[in-house]
């Protein structure tokens, strides 16, 4: 875990200036020669950068500072954190969603400094560790299993497969109850041993639980989009 300095102890900061070796208060320009101590300066975290091309700003709900220019973002209240404000009005809002460690890496993602993804269900995750998911044919979120894309050419195929892959007579007229991850809706189905078909939202991403024998569809699911 990153510990973040108090405000107590940043106030105890002071610096010395490299070019006159004046001590003095934190601050952007020296009180003596007055020299540049960094062209970003945050007086709050006690920041300097000269590499202003990152658009560093400041976020007081955050409390920290940030990168990617402060009119690229917002700060989402319910999700306790900066988010681009390309997805401002669409994102699904889970309670300080930035909080919490990587379900992946278990890096803690609040001031990660690495690209972080907002999934459709709202947890969030390193880009590249949706990558690697990706990789391993891993399509539904580590927290809460709904679908993290547009899974609908994947389901279309499971449907041909299931189709043409005809129940023995023992399981014909077997039925079992599925919960969708995607809906949450629970449906009474027809026992398959390839996948189980949500009756609500069409999706696969299902898990029996209730019914004989034990199934579940994410087996399948990577098989068939291999």
């Amino acid at each position: 875990m990153r510990l973040q300095p108090t405000i107590e102890q940043m106030q105890d900061y002071s610096i010395i200036c490299s070019s006159c070796d004046t001590e003095q208060d934190v601050q952007q320009y020296c009180i003596n020669c007055g020299v540049c101590m960094g062209k970003y300066f945050c007086g709050i975290c006690k920041f300097f950068d000269d590499d202003i091309s990152k658009q560093q700003y400041h976020c007081d709900e955050c409390g920290i500072c940030r990168t990617g220019g402060k009119d690229n973002f917002f700060h989402c209240k319910i999700c306790g954190c900066c988010y681009s404000k390309v997805i401002k009005d669409g994102h699904h809002c889970v309670e300080r969603a930035m909080h919490h460690n990587c379900p992946i890496c278990f890096e803690y993602l609040f001031d990660t400094l690495r690209e972080i993804t907002v999934l459709p269900c709202g947890h969030t995750i390193h880009f590249e560790c949706v990558k690697e998911m990706e990789q391993h044919h891993r399509y539904s979120c580590p927290v809460c299993s709904k679908s993290i894309c547009d899974m609908s050419s994947v389901w279309k195929n499971l449907d041909q497969v299931i189709s043409t892959t005809p129940m023995p007579i023992t399981y014909k007229n077997k039925m079992v109850w599925i919960l969708c991850n995607d809906c949450g809706v629970n449906s009474n189905v027809q026992f398959h041993i390839v996948a189980h078909k949500c009756l609500s939202c069409n999706s696969y991403n299902t898990r029996q639980i209730q019914g004989v024998p034990s199934s579940s569809c994410s087996s399948r699911v990577e098989e068939t989009v291999r």
